[in-house]
């Protein structure tokens, strides 16, 4: 029991023990700083020291952009952001592959792979479409008083729209010669229109762009979607200046004449005119002088 007693007070008196950190002059041997220190000081100021830089480690990891550059820590943001892409994406694959299936119909019309008294656009969407029997078309009471409504404001309209042409104003899209004109017969459903390189190809009119990119055969393609069920068809330009779910206005540049693709003889403008899935003559319409 003694020699335990005697132990704990040696342990107690090394602890406790002091000791002089003197800091002196290497040339003079002059004093310059002293501390008194005991073990125990030591042991406890080195304790703190290290829970502080702890701490002070934690909050910049808590609190700071640093914590971003910890492999598998990610912020609030990212994964925010990650959630919502994910979603996102889920819907744009949905909408890629309806889009891309439509496309590729109309490329299969505009080579004339799908004879003229075939072609019908609503059929594109009819895989995608609602059984109409399936559904109640009765129009509720605020629908029949609308539609009263409408057709006594159109009784006394000024302005008379004939439904059963296409647009009576088309802008022209190129000014230049044509060279060979619209012939069903033997499937050239289009214009062609000579006009110098380079020259800047417009829509006929407000729509958006349904495809726009090159193909081996017409070379850089684009084609509109305008009102009415109307499409308008661009070949062989030079290049492109409008891309795929644009915006377009009439009169608005969208290419420039160009000679590309395997069938093509010069620079000139192939251009196509659609009117509810069948192809019309563009020269009723559009003058190209």
């Amino acid at each position: 029991m003694a020699k335990d007693k005697r132990k704990r007070k040696e342990i107690k008196r090394k602890l406790l023990h002091k000791y002089r950190l003197v800091i002196l002059n290497e040339n003079t041997f002059e004093e310059k700083i002293s501390f008194k220190l005991s073990r125990l000081n030591v042991f406890v100021t080195g304790t703190l020291f290290i829970i502080v830089l702890i701490g002070l480690t934690t909050l910049f990891i808590a609190f700071t952009p640093l914590r971003e550059y910890i492999p598998g820590y990610s912020s609030t943001r990212l994964k925010r952001q990650a959630t919502e892409l994910t979603y996102k994406t889920d819907s744009l694959v949905t909408v890629l592959s309806y889009t891309n299936r439509y496309l590729d119909n109309v490329r299969s019309v505009l080579r004339g792979d799908i004879e003229n008294n075939e072609m019908n656009r609503d059929s594109l969407f009819e895989k995608y479409k609602l059984d109409p029997s399936t559904v109640d078309l009765t129009p509720i009471r605020e629908d029949l008083l609308l539609r009263e409504e409408v057709e006594l404001e159109d009784k006394y309209n000024l302005f008379e729209r004939n439904v059963d042409n296409i647009e009576s104003l088309l802008f022209s899209p190129i000014n230049g010669t044509v060279t060979q004109e619209f012939d069903l017969k033997n499937k050239h459903y289009a214009v062609d229109v000579v006009a110098p390189k380079d020259s800047p190809v417009k829509s006929i009119g407000n729509g958006v762009v349904l495809f726009s990119e090159w193909t081996t055969e017409t070379g850089y393609v684009i084609i509109i979607e305008h009102k009415d069920n109307l499409t308008s068809v661009y070949k062989h330009n030079g290049s492109l200046t409008k891309s795929q779910g644009d915006l377009v206005r009439a009169g608005e540049v969208i290419a420039s004449i160009g000679n590309t693709g395997e069938l093509t003889t010069g620079p000139h403008l192939h251009f196509e005119l659609w009117s509810n899935g069948k192809p019309v003559n563009p020269l009723n319409y559009i003058d190209f002088k």
